[in-house]
């Protein structure tokens, strides 16, 4: 049986921490209204299957921020987990970047189908969408994609499948690591993020090897530090 068992803790995750204020508003980016929204949402899931079903494989997993119906698990073919999305902000900073997990070309992950709850569609898509996308600039990353379930292939919505308009990076899997253990933004910390992806994963019995071997290095480069929140180079 697999063991699930975490080397970063949520004792890392507090030495990870700093406090870092808000960035202004981006204005290279357009904020997506509520009409934006739900137009988006209407292009998306027209014809769709209902529940509106949504393949979650990081964030929304611990934190879906919607009405959420049944959950399943599924596997996405073709796709895996990857650090791959350089961030400035929200877990990151413009002095100290993090990364941004989504997914990229090749392989399979296993993550869970989460059933938008029927009644609730306008208000968990605008959710959904709003949290997922935040500017016109950026919704070509909301895509379907082929999933397998325990009642066949089906199709589900998810988000950053090969992303659109982003810094993709690929750095080595302990550039990754060190990155997430020192990047933190108004958001939190790469650390709590990785942290509680692993944690969820764990805690429904999916397993991605790529993880786990990260959240272990991440683990490591902190248990390195000699003070509290040392930033890069100074550790």
């Amino acid at each position: 049986m697999k063991d699930f068992s975490l080397a970063l803790t949520p004792a890392h995750v507090a030495r990870a921490h700093r406090e870092v204020a808000a960035p202004p508003h981006d204005p290279s980016f357009t904020l997506l209204t509520d009409d934006d929204l739900d137009a988006l949402a209407h292009r998306l899931t027209h014809g769709r299957p209902r529940p509106v079903p949504i393949f979650a494989y990081g964030s929304l997993i611990w934190k879906p921020g919607f009405e959420v119906g049944g959950i399943r698990r599924a596997r996405a073919i073709g796709w895996h987990r990857s650090f791959c999305i350089e961030l400035n902000h929200w877990r990151g900073s413009p002095d100290c970047p993090g990364l941004m997990l989504a997914l990229e070309a090749g392989g399979s992950c296993d993550g869970l189908i989460m059933e938008v709850a029927p009644g609730t569609e306008r208000d968990s898509l605008r959710a959904i969408l709003k949290r997922e996308l935040v500017a016109e600039e950026l919704v070509e990353n909301a895509c379907w994609i082929a999933v397998e379930t325990d009642r066949g292939t089906e199709e589900a919505l998810t988000f950053y499948a090969g992303p659109v308009g982003q810094t993709l990076v690929c750095p080595p899997l302990e550039e990754q690591a060190r990155r997430l253990a020192h990047a933190c933004g108004h958001a939190g910390s790469g650390a709590e993020y990785l942290q509680r992806t692993a944690a969820a994963l764990a805690e429904n019995g999916l397993d991605d090897p790529y993880i786990w071997q990260l959240q272990r290095l991440v683990a490591d480069e902190i248990d390195s530090w000699h003070t509290k929140g040392a930033p890069i180079g100074d550790v």
